[in-house]
């Protein structure tokens, strides 16, 4: 009776997730047939009040701009803010969004940029609190994602659980302020610096999307900003690219066992939601995406999982699909030698309707294959990452941590964890490596 109570409660779950999408895709098509009205006119209150990232949207008043923006029949826009026809409609959207954003300075057409929901309807977390990693183990489980960053000496661990609801966390690790970013319709885990030409900025969720990927917003110029590139694509600092910084996506068990100092943040984050519930359920495993990304290489499936790098001026790309067949990869990317290793054993955050009952995707991560000058050389035993000179044993992270090197760190490389649609629509010339099966390109 209890397994029969569960199911049906997961099935309900499943059903209101299936309708709050319904509702998300609905926004989209209301914005794409060139409404006026502001997005949020098109959520009805039942469907705000659900456990969705829309929920408790925020409406940003200002005077309307509409009168700034004019088709090529009616009075002339002010120099160095003509649109084209298919801008145009985006064009009065972000100025109501976003009155302070200089629209006369932009690197992409404004017809890419889709918006969705008033920017800050997702609401970024500005005072992150954190626990131990006992008291987090209290209702986070060995498998549950994480986002595992460490710098300047601080470890620190961002739950997807967490992060699927506010998709930004604005910190100061290690003494540098940070931005940790997630978007879930790309899988994206990313982390920036937070400084700008040495300026301190301060990041929200805008409520637009291009090619399916989150852009952020910086509150003190408004310039949009392009998640999966770190590029200032609308607004005063277009051009300008964040600094990437090495962070990985990890199963709790594995960020634990390599920061036993390590902290994790807190769900107190002023926000209610149902936090431990994925209100994309199923989304990684459906064919498609949600919204049109335009083409991508067909090397790979969609929403394949990659773990990708760019050296060198070259970009590549390692499908899970090899390397969990693998466990390790040697490759050269952009004339640097890189080892790409991977371990079962963290679980979807876009699968069932409960991160801690999705399916196991496993962790990857890239490194300098380089310790104290020397290069070593991995291959994979029973499962096992192992360095052929010793035989010491290395986790997902770099560590070694069984055998004569036990304690040693392999260097991160700035990598990402992507879906494959996500990283090939900004990085068509990517190299696809599949190890001993050889590489595609």
């Amino acid at each position: 009776m209890a397994d029969a109570r569960r199911l049906r409660s997961t099935v309900r779950r499943r059903a209101r997730a299936a309708t709050l999408l319904a509702a998300a895709i609905a926004l989209v098509a209301l914005a794409a047939c060139g409404g006026d009205e502001p997005p949020e006119a098109a959520v009805t209150p039942a469907a705000t009040a659900q456990a969705s990232p829309t929920v408790t949207a925020q409406t940003t008043t200002s005077p309307s701009p509409a009168a700034a923006i004019t088709t090529p029949t009616g009075t002339p826009t002010p120099p160095g803010r003509e649109f084209e026809d298919d801008e145009l409609n985006t064009a009065r959207s972000l100025e109501r969004n976003f009155p302070r954003l200089d629209l006369s300075r932009r690197a992409v057409s404004l017809a890419e940029i889709r918006p969705v929901i008033p920017r800050d309807a997702i609401p970024s977390i500005d005072e992150p609190r954190f626990l131990t990693l006992d008291e987090a183990s209290d209702w986070l489980s060995a498998e549950s994602p994480v986002i595992a960053f460490q710098h300047n000496g601080e470890a620190r661990a961002y739950p997807l659980q967490i992060l699927t609801w506010h998709e930004i966390v604005n910190d100061v690790v290690g003494g540098e302020p940070v931005i940790i970013t997630y978007c879930p319709l790309c899988n994206s885990a990313i982390a920036f610096s937070r400084l700008v030409n040495g300026e301190e900025r301060t990041f929200g969720v805008s409520g637009t999307l291009r090619r399916s990927d989150l852009i952020m917003y910086d509150r003190e110029t408004q310039t949009l900003w392009q998640q999966l590139t770190g590029e200032a694509i609308v607004g005063r600092d277009t051009g300008v690219v964040l600094e990437f910084l090495p962070a990985q996506l990890v199963s709790f068990e594995e960020f634990r066992a390599a920061f036993e100092d390590g902290v994790v943040l807190s769900r107190e984050t002023g926000h209610s939601r149902n936090y431990g519930e994925n209100p994309y359920v199923l989304y990684d495993s459906r064919d498609g995406t949600l919204f049109p990304v335009g083409e991508f290489s067909d090397q790979l499936s969609a929403k394949e999982r990659v773990l990708t790098l760019e050296l060198g001026g070259e970009t590549a790309a390692f499908p899970f699909s090899a390397l969990s067949r693998l466990v390790v990869i040697e490759a050269e990317v952009g004339g640097e030698q890189v080892v790409a290793f991977w371990q079962p054993g963290q679980v979807s955050a876009l699968d069932d309707a409960f991160i801690v009952g999705s399916r196991n995707v496993g962790s990857a991560g890239a490194f300098s294959p380089f310790l104290d000058g020397e290069r070593l050389r991995f291959e994979a035993r029973e499962g096992a990452i192992v360095d052929i000179a010793t035989g010491s044993t290395w986790d997902v992270l770099g560590r070694a941590v069984g055998g004569p090197l036990a304690g040693a760190q392999l260097t991160p490389l700035v990598s990402g964890n992507h879906f494959w649609f996500a990283w090939a629509v900004f990085q068509p010339e990517t190299r696809v490596i599949l190890g001993s099966d050889g590489d595609r390109s």
